[in-house]
């Protein structure tokens, strides 16, 4: 029997094993006699009906050899994985000129080191995945034996080792010396950075002020070369380490690996942006037809917005937000139509971010969304218009604007306040303007007076107080009502138009309003308080007998009805008033 001899020397070798890669051996050589062995024929029949196992790899100083992916006479994939690396360490112990050759064998092909027998690789290992033929796999299992066999040799050479560790010391002192250069430019770039960047924002002034605080533009030089130096720094530490890495044997496929990483990392945006492109340009498309949109529609709510022309069922008040509301409903739709285009649309990370922020809606946007729909009830639905005074809670004021979530009042006082729509939906609405003929609001004032005072009399002061007041409108007339007659007193309610001229209108018509009040009641010797009894009084409380038309009050001649009307306006003063 004719075998492949093995080199003498080897350390560490087992007489079954060595047994065994003689049978194997003899199995493949493909003897005169032409017969199998009874041991191998032996050994190939008995586990055939093993399961295969996983793939397994061979690998010398973390450098990929053969990858093994079926059984070979009844040995699994780790099992021939092993016994082939140790086949090969055993060569490379020892010491030869690291020849790698291929025989080709009825069973598949076999490499051979300096002759002896280093692994066999069969069609069934070959990637099913990649194209590639065994002869082609061979081939890469050639290159990748021999260039581990010439870094063992490499790693045995102490001169070699050395020179190594020369280059190695001196690109570490070349990379401290450049992160060195950068630490100390990186002060004087932010200084000279930051006053390009205040001279430009002092070009750029709006309105004759700089756009920019004094210290901004240098904190953002400083941000920019501080960034730029961590870029460049962490560049720098990637190529020295790659480069370290690729001198010593035992660490080049790391190196290799490495260095391999971000040029992967590279390709593999680019083609990820290569393949987007087309999609990118659908999106494109579809947000440039939605801006298209909106700035069509947008000549059409401006018209209507200035009284010019535009739809009928569409007041100038309401043009503004119905503009933004279409925008956005255009938007919107926009987004819908191009998300299925954006690059990683489909990824889970995509969808379990989309799922995410739907929840963060539901969960935190209830207000918001309760918010939105008030402002389109009271948008809509006419309850409030810019410039009409209204009362709600305890505030009240000229609306200054009516947005979706809010809306702005300035109160008597000056005050600018603003009210969430849903507050303004869940209160009572006072609106001073909506019944008012033309511009302005309703005034109004209550005073409390004794029984014994005539009614006559506290109608014709009022009125008359009404009339003194600068702001109070001639037409329509200020018109006094007695809404209550309680216990000890009676209530007198004065209610008036008046037109608004400046933010502070109201507050100082009321104060006009009732500095006349007290006038007139104190020139006609009327107080102005509400009695409170402890005990019956000596006398009745009423109105002395022949005195209801106390000054400034005038009896009605006597053609007039029995019945008597309100007077109507303080200058209606010289003619009775009648009651209501």
């Amino acid at each position: 029997m004719a075998c492949l001899p093995r080199a003498g020397g080897v350390r560490g070798v087992r007489a079954g094993r060595f047994a065994l890669l003689l049978v194997l051996l003899a199995a493949l050589s493909g003897l005169a006699c032409g017969q199998v062995p009874a041991a191998v024929a032996a050994v190939a029949a008995t586990p055939a009906s093993a399961p295969p196992q996983d793939e397994a790899t061979v690998r010398i100083y973390s450098r990929k050899i053969a990858t093994f992916r079926a059984p070979f006479l009844g040995i699994q994939p780790p099992g021939r994985a092993s016994r082939a690396q140790e086949a090969i360490e055993d060569l490379l112990e020892a010491g030869g000129p690291g020849v790698v050759t291929v025989r080709k064998e009825p069973q598949g092909n076999v490499v051979l080191v300096d002759g002896a027998f280093a692994l066999i690789l069969t069609p069934e290992d070959v990637d099913p995945l990649r194209p590639d033929k065994l002869d082609a796999t061979t081939q890469a299992t050639v290159a990748a034996l021999s260039r581990a066999i010439n870094e063992t040799h490499e790693a045995r050479d102490q001169g070699r080792l050395l020179r190594a560790v020369g280059f190695s010391l001196i690109a570490t002192a070349l990379f401290a010396f450049l992160a060195w250069a950068v630490v100390r430019l990186r002060g004087a770039l932010s200084a000279r950075i930051g006053d390009l960047l205040a001279q430009a924002a002092q070009r750029a002034r709006g309105a004759g002020q700089p756009l920019w605080e004094a210290t901004r533009p240098h904190a953002i030089g400083q941000w920019l070369v501080r960034a730029a130096s961590w870029v460049l720094l962490v560049a720098l530490a990637y190529e020295w380490l790659v480069f370290v890495l690729q001198q010593f044997p035992a660490t080049r496929v790391w190196g290799e690996q490495l260095g391999l990483l971000v040029l992967r990392l590279l390709e593999q945006l680019g083609g990820n942006m290569l393949r987007a492109l087309p999609d990118l340009l659908v999106a494109a498309i579809i947000f440039l037809l939605a801006r298209a949109l909106v700035a069509a529609v947008r000549p059409i709510f401006d018209r209507a917005e200035k009284g010019q022309s535009g739809p009928t069922w569409l007041d100038h008040d309401l043009a503004a937000p119905t503009r933004r509301l279409v925008s956005v409903g255009i938007w919107i739709f926009a987004v819908v139509m191009a998300y299925p285009y954006l690059p990683g649309s489909q990824s889970e990370a995509f969808k379990g971010m989309s799922v995410l922020i739907g929840l963060m809606i539901t969960l935190g946007g209830s207000s918001l969304i309760g918010q939105a729909f008030s402002g389109v009830i009271l948008l809509y639905g006419r309850v409030l218009r810019v410039g009409e005074y209204i009362r709600v809670g305890g505030n009240e004021g000229t609306v200054l604007s009516l947005a979706l979530f809010t809306t702005r009042i300035r109160t008597g006082m000056g005050e600018e306040v603003t009210l969430p729509n849903s507050v303004i939906l869940a209160n009572v609405t006072v609106n001073y303007s909506r019944t008012v003929q033309g511009a302005g609001f309703i005034v109004d004032t209550s005073v409390t007076i004794g029984y014994d005072t005539p009614w006559r009399q506290v109608h014709a002061i009022l009125l008359e107080a009404a009339g003194r007041t600068e702001g109070i409108c001639a037409e329509p007339a200020a018109r006094v009502f007695q809404t209550a007659l309680s216990d000890f007193y009676v209530e007198y309610r004065l209610v008036c138009q008046a037109t608004p001229q400046r933010p502070l209108a109201r507050a100082e018509l009321m104060h006009l309003l009732n500095a006349n009040v007290l006038d007139v009641f104190n020139e006609h010797g009327v107080q102005i308080m509400s009695p409170h009894y402890f005990s019956d009084p000596a006398g009745a409380k009423v109105v002395p007998p022949g005195d209801p038309y106390a000054a400034p009050s005038r009896r009605p001649p006597a053609s007039s009805a029995s019945a008597e009307s309100v007077p109507t306006h303080a200058a209606a003063a010289a003619r009775p008033p009648t009651s209501p």
